[in-house]
């Protein structure tokens, strides 16, 4: 995770959801929650650099949540939800970084929704803020499951794509190396070399078994 790259282009996405969701999303005055840009944009992240990557990156966003005005929650609260939600998106990285389809980064973005929405609230009831009781969870729920989803198409693929590119082929690299820290090609050729070499003492084998065999 701590590459050059890496960090550039974290805090750059980062900063810009930030800026859109605060300007923008945050004045829609729509219904119940709000489009949640920067959840958007860990788990994207995350689904590319991993666990550790997407925990540290989701640490960072809700850590500037929490801090950018008009903000008024605990400090801290924001940054431990988006820290287990993009630990978890990580958890749920595809095979070198390259979601096949859609549909399941979009099924992660959904799961993600209902799980940061229900843990911002329960860290808010511990630290004393009923502000979800007043509006309704399961309406706040719903909602943040809905614009999230809706939102998720044009933002998840295009973050998982500049992640990619921006790490060229070590992402490819780190999930196809073997054990042995090779190409990933070891195993293949032990097995090609093991198979090469194997006629050699079969057919030695019968051949003195044809010798024992004569008066």
């Amino acid at each position: 995770m701590f590459r050059p790259s890496r960090i550039l282009l974290s805090a750059v996405l980062l900063v810009l959801a930030l800026v859109i969701q605060v300007s923008i999303l945050g004045r829609l005055q729509l219904p119940g929650a709000t489009p949640d840009l920067l959840m958007l944009v860990v788990v994207g992240l995350g689904l590319v650099y991993g666990s550790t990557g997407g925990c540290l990156v989701g640490f960072a966003a809700g850590l500037l949540a929490d801090l950018a005005p008009p903000s008024d929650h605990a400090v801290g609260r924001y940054a431990l939800v988006l820290c287990l939600v993009g630990y978890g998106a990580g958890l749920l990285r595809p095979e070198a970084g390259r979601q096949r389809s859609a549909v399941g980064a979009i099924g992660v973005v959904a799961v993600a929704a209902v799980v940061s929405t229900l843990l911002y609230a329960t860290v808010g009831a511990l630290v004393g803020d009923t502000a979800a009781r007043h509006v309704g969870l399961t309406g706040l729920v719903f909602s943040a499951l809905l614009y999230d989803v809706l939102l998720a198409p044009f933002t998840v693929p295009l973050v998982m794509l500049l992640a990619r590119r921006f790490d060229g082929d070590r992402v490819v690299n780190e999930t196809v190396r073997g054990a042995d820290g090779g190409s990933g090609l070891g195993a293949l050729a032990r097995y090609r070399t093991t198979r090469a070499a194997s006629p050699t003492p079969s057919f030695k084998k019968k051949r003195a078994l044809g010798l024992a065999k004569r008066p």
